[in-house]
């Protein structure tokens, strides 16, 4: 059984996942670098859509604290990311970006602290 080949919106979708994740993590643009973009920030999935001119982009931040801080700020870049997907993707028109904070992480730590607590009490 062959491997199905994936499709150009699920590559997009993976490369400005790893694309953002970089920029993120190098500070490449200036709106990274706001006091408010802290804490340990992660791009969990990009879901593309419309022909690729929508993009939702889920993130998650591990210090609760900061999340609303670094929503702001990656709404004030989005101008800045859709310059550099055009650029890097060579897309001929700019995607409209929508970030999503991403709980999962959060759902499934409770999921398990409910369990182990009912494992405790058993």
């Amino acid at each position: 059984m062959g491997r199905m080949p994936f499709s150009r919106s699920d590559r997009l979708a993976s490369s400005v996942q790893k694309d953002l994740s970089e920029m993120i993590s190098t500070k490449k643009l200036k709106e990274f670098r706001d006091p408010r973009f802290q804490g340990l920030i992660s791009i969990t999935g990009v879901k593309v859509t419309n022909g690729y001119q929508h993009l939702d982009i889920f993130f998650s931040v591990f210090e609760e604290n900061y999340r609303l801080g670094v929503l702001e700020v990656f709404k004030e870049a989005i101008p800045s990311i859709r310059g550099e997907i055009c650029r890097g993707f060579k897309l001929k028109i700019a995607p409209s970006l929508v970030f999503h904070l991403d709980e999962s992480l959060e759902r499934g730590n409770k999921i398990w602290n409910l369990l182990d607590n009912l494992e405790s009490h058993e």
